[in-house]
């Protein structure tokens, strides 16, 4: 085959363009620290890329759920810690008036303070954060008591949320058996109690044991929850540790080895200088040019 100086001429032109196209590879990927621009740049890399950061996103959106999750749970065992300080000290003047020795007036201050504490209970049992109520189930956008209304926790749903790929946790309490009706029919029987100047201590002592039966399911509860705040924690610091294993697994997927591509990117500037001087004398002085 016969070479021609318009062969020669076409190739040099056809390699410097190549040249000039792995140049512009390589700034784009210096410029944007990504092995790719477009899927069409490398296919594998783009689909894994979809995954691996779909996967990422996953995660991400668990973590955000483990801030409502600690939402749930912390208010509810703040608030279940202020319901058993009240039923403790309600039980502490239970135990005081049930002495034959109180007087009416002594046992017609205890009723004031129990009421108080009536009270009390009631407030904490329609604790809420933003606009959810935390102890009546699934049904966080209606009071749970109004015992003046005769209204008391009804719903015993859990509330659920997913911290990680298809686990579920409960973050709330069973209202109905910490707040539940036969707790304040108990306490309301008591200020009766206390109203009758016949009443003896026995009778005041009689409910003791309906007391310590309230208290034991709070205590209960509150373990139960405290199990699971314990498990939430331990599912945090498992979430944390993938993120960081998913985003170094999408960066090796997706990041330039930026050493590697600035020294390709030096090479492939020698080359193209070293193409350009060759080019230069491939390229000879036509007879148009001497004509000029």
């Amino acid at each position: 085959m016969r070479v021609t100086q318009s062969m020669l001429a076409g190739n040099m032109l056809r390699n410097l363009s190549n040249s000039y196209n792995d140049m512009a590879k390589y700034q784009e990927q210096i410029a944007t620290q990504k092995k790719i621009s477009r899927p069409s740049d490398d296919p594998v890399v783009a689909m894994k890329g979809v995954l691996y950061r779909r996967n990422l996103t996953e995660v991400e959106q668990y973590k955000r759920n483990f801030s409502e999750a600690y939402n749930w749970v912390e208010n509810a065992d703040t608030s279940l810690d202020k319901a058993n300080q009240a039923m403790q000290r309600l039980r502490e003047l239970l135990v005081q008036t049930s002495n034959d020795t109180y007087d009416a007036e002594q046992r017609k201050a205890t009723k004031a303070e129990i009421e108080q504490l009536k009270e009390h209970i009631e407030e904490i049992g329609n604790t809420k954060f933003g606009d959810k109520y935390l102890f009546n189930g699934t049904n966080t956008t209606s009071k749970p008591l109004d015992v003046a209304g005769g209204v008391y926790p009804e719903n015993d749903e859990a509330v659920e949320i997913e911290l990680s790929k298809g686990v579920h946790i409960k973050v709330n309490i069973d209202g109905t058996s910490v707040f539940s009706q036969e707790m304040f029919d108990d306490i309301d029987d008591i200020i009766s109690t206390l109203e009758n100047e016949n009443s003896t201590g026995d009778d005041i002592n009689n409910f003791l044991t309906n007391m310590d039966t309230h208290m034991t399911n709070l205590s209960n509860e509150r373990s139960s929850l405290g199990a699971r705040y314990n498990r939430i924690e331990l599912m945090e610091s498992r979430v944390s540790e993938q993120e960081v294993i998913s985003t170094r697994v999408m960066s090796d997927n997706e990041d330039i080895d930026f050493e590697k591509v600035i020294t390709d990117m030096k090479v492939q500037e020698s080359v193209h200088r070293a193409a350009l001087s060759v080019g230069s004398r491939i390229i000879q002085p036509s007879l148009m040019d001497f004509l000029r």
